[in-house]
């Protein structure tokens, strides 16, 4: 029969099935979205629809430029050497910090393509802009000073922006008709600003009308020498969820969670887990006083007792086993040994003797006389396994 559930394994079910679908939700709007046909609502460089500029985007690429999208604020534009921004149609709100920055990033030397009316927002000494209506027809507008942005397009084709007459000296107008302004630059700082009146010279369907190509190649400038960033953060992409999370406190409320949980974890353990009773030793252990009567040996250097305990053991042993009377000789117990036993003669009498001389004199080194017991209790090792053993005799 299945164990049910208390109600603490059932809330901490309920809470992990939250964060999930949080989790879902929040990569749902974060990440950014890829676009098949039909209309979007700006030229992202992520859509391929006709009003899109994914085609832009692979454009630069294939053509060379070291072009990226740019998915961070503003703010982020301050540790960057100056680079082309292009703000497509910028939709989303700007703060006065945003706008401050791109001002600052100006100043530095970049570059902005700005398309549309609501580029105005963050764009510094701007005239303002109405846009045409979407689903209108491009108009050729032709270009009316001798520039850098006209080299090899004349004309350009653009939805025209209603009565676009900038006021400020500063604000040339590159392309126009006596009605509208189309394409407008002006410096600030060390850097420009091309202001596009509408963005669909960059999108699928207006970039292979004449001249918008070489409009926004133009704009842009030579590939190869400075980082082109495709604005998407004023789309609504602001980074992967990765990205985004790396910038909030997550990280370390992880590492706290985390904590608390192996805190419980180890609690739960400690109350639940089987209880044992640790293994004492035995005070009466031989090895424990092996242990012992090694220790009183070693304090008080006595290792000459030690030898003399090991060698008498093992010639009590050996003379009883090959029949050698208690008083034999080292070479006699030798010469038995090595025809009886197989022994090596000569190694066995040099053990003997060293173990003579270690009894008669007490200055003998503890290394030393440590060695000559570990090699009588080899021999003594060797003769107790040789030990013949007796069966009891079955009854008849």
């Amino acid at each position: 029969m299945p164990h049910a559930l208390d109600s603490g394994d059932r809330k901490l079910l309920i809470v992990a099935g939250v964060l999930l679908v949080l989790l879902v939700i929040a990569s749902a709007f974060l990440s950014p979205r890829e676009m098949g046909s039909g209309r979007s609502p700006y030229p992202s460089s992520y859509s391929a629809k006709w009003d899109g500029a994914k085609g832009a985007f692979l454009l630069l690429k294939d053509l060379g430029y070291n072009v990226e999208r740019w998915e961070q604020s503003p703010l982020e534009l301050d540790s960057l050497s100056p680079e082309v921004l292009i703000l497509a149609s910028p939709i989303q709100p700007v703060t006065p910090e945003e706008k401050a920055a791109v001002a600052d990033f100006l100043r530095g030397g970049g570059r902005i393509v700005a398309t549309g009316w609501a580029a105005s927002r963050l764009l510094p000494q701007s005239s303002l802009l109405s846009e045409g209506f979407p689903f209108g027809e491009s108009v050729k507008f032709p270009a009316l000073i001798p520039s850098p942005i006209v080299r090899g397009a004349p004309k350009i084709s653009m939805i025209p922006p209603e009565g676009w007459h900038p006021r400020t000296a500063s604000e040339l107008v590159v392309y126009g008709t006596d009605d509208t302004a189309a394409v407008v630059t002006y410096d600030f700082g060390k850097g420009k600003v091309i202001w596009w009146g509408s963005s669909s010279p960059l999108t699928n369907a207006g970039l292979r009308q004449s001249g918008n190509l070489g409009l926004l190649l133009n704009s842009v400038g030579p590939p190869g020498r400075v980082r082109v960033l495709w604005d998407e953060y004023f789309h609504g992409s602001h980074g992967s969820l990765l990205d985004y999370l790396g910038r909030t406190p997550l990280y370390w409320g992880a590492l706290q969670f985390a904590l608390v949980f192996l805190a419980i974890l180890a609690t739960f353990s400690r109350r639940h887990g089987p209880i044992s009773t640790p293994i004492k030793p035995s005070r009466l252990s031989p090895l424990e006083f092996v242990e012992t009567l090694g220790d009183l040996y070693l304090s008080a250097h006595a290792g000459s007792a030690a030898v003399r305990i090991a060698d008498q053991r093992l010639r009590f042993q050996l003379s009883r086993q090959l029949g050698l009377p208690a008083n034999a000789s080292n070479a006699d117990l030798a010469s038995s040994a090595a025809k009886s036993l197989s022994w090596n003669e000569r190694e066995f009498a040099d053990v003997l003797a060293r173990a003579d001389v270690a009894m008669k004199n007490t200055n003998t080194k503890d290394a030393e006389t440590l060695q000559i017991v570990q090699q009588i209790f080899d021999y003594t090792g060797r003769l107790e396994l040789r030990r013949p053993e007796f069966t009891e005799r079955p009854s008849a």
